[in-house]
Order: structure tokens, then C-alpha cells, then sequence
């Protein structure tokens, strides 16, 4: 079985994300749509808001599993027995970020990164910019899935 872990603090869930992961439907058996918890990070939405977030974006796709965990995202998949993870990557300098960190991965746990490129309609869209335009009143709605929106 080919399990995939995307990632994320998902701070909210964007339609970038929602695009990568049914693009990646066809490559695995799952996909562990997997919200990392940082202690150190403040966020905008709970978690439990975030969680609520994605099991109802994905509720109807038996393929997709929502989890939460801590620590490395390498242990994680381990714990899994998901041999990938999978990533989005909008430009250049996300390919730069995530290059080496894939490269860590894969020397530390043998963890392989699968790379899928934004569509030209999402690559623009991000959680920073989703909470900025949040924070200041504006209405996002346009960038992320209907289980986000006011």
C-alpha cells in the first residue's frame, strides 16, 4: 500500500492545498492530510478548528485520512508506515525550502518527497496571505474551501 503524509499547519487550508492533494489522489492508497503542532507557533485557528476544516473538505473521499502529530514529520511517517511525502511547491524558493529538507528526509529515514507544482489558478494563494486579509477584515473566501469560509 502507498502511503503519502502531506503536511502542514494548514493555518487555514487553502485551495492550493485542496488542488495537490485530489492531483495526488491517483498516485497513493492514502494520503495522511497530517496538521503539525508547534507549541512555539501561535496560530489564527484553533486546532480543533483547523481539524474541522479538513474532515469537512475531504469528508467524502475515502482515501484521505486526517491526523495531527508532533516532533518530526519523518517519525511520523514512520509511525504510519507511510513511505512518502508529499508536497506543493508554487515557485522557485519553495522548491529551494523544500529541496533540502527532502534530501533530510530520505538520508535520515528514508522517507522519499514527491514534489506536485501549483496550478496556475492556485499558485498565488497561501495561509499568510489568507490570514492577513482574515486579520484585517477581509473577505477570503475566493482562496480557500467552503468548510473555511465565514
Amino acid at each position: 500500500m502507498r502511503k503519502a503524509v502531506f503536511p502542514g499547519s494548514f493555518d487555514p487550508i487553502t485551495l492550493g492545498h485542496v488542488d495537490i492533494i485530489e492531483r495526488a489522489l491517483p498516485l497513493f492508497d492514502e494520503i495522511i492530510v497530517a496538521i503539525g503542532i508547534n507549541a512555539e507557533k501561535k496560530y489564527m485557528w484553533t486546532l480543533d478548528e483547523r481539524k474541522a476544516f479538513l474532515e469537512k473538505t475531504f469528508a467524502p473521499q475515502p482515501k484521505i485520512r486526517i491526523a495531527t502529530y508532533t516532533g518530526l514529520t519523518a517519525d511520523f511517517c514512520k509511525e504510519q508506515n507511510a513511505g512518502y511525502i508529499l508536497r506543493g511547491l508554487r515557485n522557485s524558493l519553495d522548491f529551494s525550502y523544500e529541496k533540502s529538507i527532502a534530501q533530510s528526509n530520505a538520508n535520515l529515514a528514508g522517507i522519499e518527497s514527491v514534489f506536485i507544482i501549483s496550478s496556475p489558478v492556485t499558485s498565488h494563494i497561501s495561509s499568510t496571505i489568507v490570514r492577513d486579509i482574515a486579520r484585517h477584515g477581509g473577505d477570503y473566501s475566493g482562496f480557500v474551501p467552503k468548510a473555511v469560509s465565514k
